[in-house]
């Protein structure tokens, strides 16, 4: 592992000892053609030498003015790939270099821009480390073992940090309570997700269509593993098998929005799940990913601002139909709420341009959307982990994500986070992503008992009930003597916790 956290929110982890090891590193590979959305006139003047890209125009939901928008989109050379006529959001592609330019000229367009810097095909990314799988004999080893519980109970030491193995004797959720995971997909045939799992609310948003069809929700191949394990952590069943989650009796559903090959999350996949999520009446979506391509998305810049603009009104109108967005805050040990950040890793789908954010004005998506859950990790001695990021009022609950200088008193005395994997696996992985998870199972857990609360009081209920350790003297992580990242704020709300670290069995009592 690299001295200094990735960027991406995807997970951390390193092999060791005799744990199976999977490559991360991924090719590129070309992108989904959507067809033009039906009715939608025809493009005339199309740059013949351009590069099609992807864009979003944003306008009023009038359908008289979304007509006449779209007039204008094919004028400007562009084609309607689709229209959500209820957030007043239209993703097009086009091969005119002045598309957006010429958009944001037409009356009734409120802003427009590219969602990604590179054409229509898609480029290479790599993460950092590869999961700990646990060895087939491990597994057998552990379920001779296990006196109670799920056969590898003993190593869900994130479980018992939030106090979700209580919580579950009381009330281990509802299955009319669903948490969409917006993701690289979910492997719903491993015998952990299958009794849980809900393909009603299941599709792939990749390109910004959603795509029901029989597992389309599903992992492109098995290195696409990243949803599955997140959906373990919220939702696993107690069935004997493997893991448990800690929600284990709620739905958990999966809206695949990760390029093939690349795994990047593009806008208007993230809009088309919001807006699928809230259609099907998703309680609550999990977010453990930034908007590609851009790490921090700045509203002054015309096209990251038109695209902030789309995802947040996507976002809204999820909450406003009874949808909970929960989000992991960042593994690049950023501190969200300070004056400036050094971002040298966007756009990620070209090539990256160094640049210093305001993180006030430069938005990590979704997580700082007005009403997402922004969640930081922690490890098992519930000190926030060294790759997290934070912030002051920014952040607003912890959850375990794993820490591996962190060591559990466990079987494995790994402190990362066990979940499942595809093709009936399982590994450890570490990452604001895995915390997040929790946070959505702890607030499944509350919509279970309390049917009738919206988002907000979900939202509120979460800090509530949450236990916050209060700012460290001093933060040394790694022991090399250096403080590495410094808290700012109170006992009750500071910037490593916000409000604190979830609490599965004051959820349910």
């Amino acid at each position: 592992m690299a001295s200094r956290p990735s960027s991406r929110r995807r997970a951390i982890a390193v092999p060791v000892g005799l744990a199976l090891t999977a490559s991360l590193a991924l090719l590129p590979g070309a992108g989904t053609a959507l067809a033009q959305e039906a009715g939608a006139p025809a493009a005339v003047t199309a740059a013949a030498d351009g590069e099609q890209l992807s864009y979003v125009v944003n306008t009023s939901s009038s359908p008289g003015t979304v007509k006449r928008v779209k007039r204008e989109i094919a004028r400007a050379g562009g084609t309607v790939v689709v229209t959500h006529e209820k957030i007043g959001v239209i993703v097009v592609h086009s091969a005119n270099p002045d598309f957006a330019e010429r958009m944001r000229e037409v009356r009734g367009v409120h802003s427009a821009g590219a969602t990604r810097t590179a054409p229509l095909k898609a480029a290479g990314t790599t993460e950092v480390g590869a999961p700990q799988y646990v060895a087939e004999e491990a597994r057998t080893g552990a379920a001779t073992a296990a006196a109670e519980g799920e056969p590898m109970e003993a190593d869900l030491w994130g479980l018992r940090a939030i106090r979700a193995d209580e919580a579950a004797k009381v009330n281990p959720g509802s299955d009319k309570v669903t948490v969409a995971v917006v993701d690289t997909g979910v492997d719903d045939t491993h015998p952990d997700l299958a009794p849980n799992f809900s393909a009603g609310q299941s599709a792939n948003c990749v390109g910004g269509v959603a795509d029901t069809s029989e597992g389309a929700w599903r992992p492109y191949t098995a290195g696409d593993y990243h949803g599955t394990h997140v959906a373990g952590s919220i939702a696993a069943a107690r069935n004997g098998i493997g893991v448990a989650g800690v929600a284990p009796g709620v739905k958990v559903s999966s809206i695949k929005v990760s390029e093939p090959d690349t795994s990047l999350f593009y806008p208007e996949a993230v809009i088309c799940a919001f807006v699928f999520a809230a259609d099907k009446g998703v309680e609550i979506t999990n977010n453990s990913y930034y908007v590609d391509p851009y790490l921090y998305n700045c509203k002054d810049d015309a096209d990251q601002g038109a695209v902030v603009e789309a995802i947040g009104r996507a976002a809204r109108y999820a909450e406003r139909r009874g949808t909970l967005h929960i989000a992991s805050a960042g593994n690049s040990n950023h501190d969200l709420a300070s004056d400036a950040i050094l971002d040298d890793s966007s756009p990620n789908d070209t090539v990256p341009v160094e640049r210093t954010v305001d993180p006030s004005e430069c938005l990590d998506l979704p997580t700082q959307l007005p009403g997402v859950v922004t969640v930081t990790a922690t490890g098992v001695q519930d000190l926030k982990s060294y790759y997290s990021s934070y912030g002051h009022r920014v952040a607003d609950v912890a959850a375990p994500g794993g820490d591996r200088y962190q060591i559990p008193d466990t079987p494995s005395k790994n402190g990362r986070i066990l979940s499942t994997m595809p093709n009936d696996s399982y590994a450890f992985l570490q990452g604001t992503s895995m915390a997040s998870p929790h946070v959505a199972g702890v607030a499944a857990l509350l919509k279970s008992e309390h049917p009738w609360a919206s988002p907000a009081m979900i939202q509120l209920m979460l800090k509530a009930q949450a236990d916050n350790p209060g700012c460290p003297e001093t933060y040394d992580p790694d022991g090399n003597g250096v403080e590495d990242s410094t808290c700012e704020g109170g006992e009750r709300v500071n910037g490593f916790y916000g409000h604190g670290i979830v609490d599965a069995l004051d959820a349910v009592k």
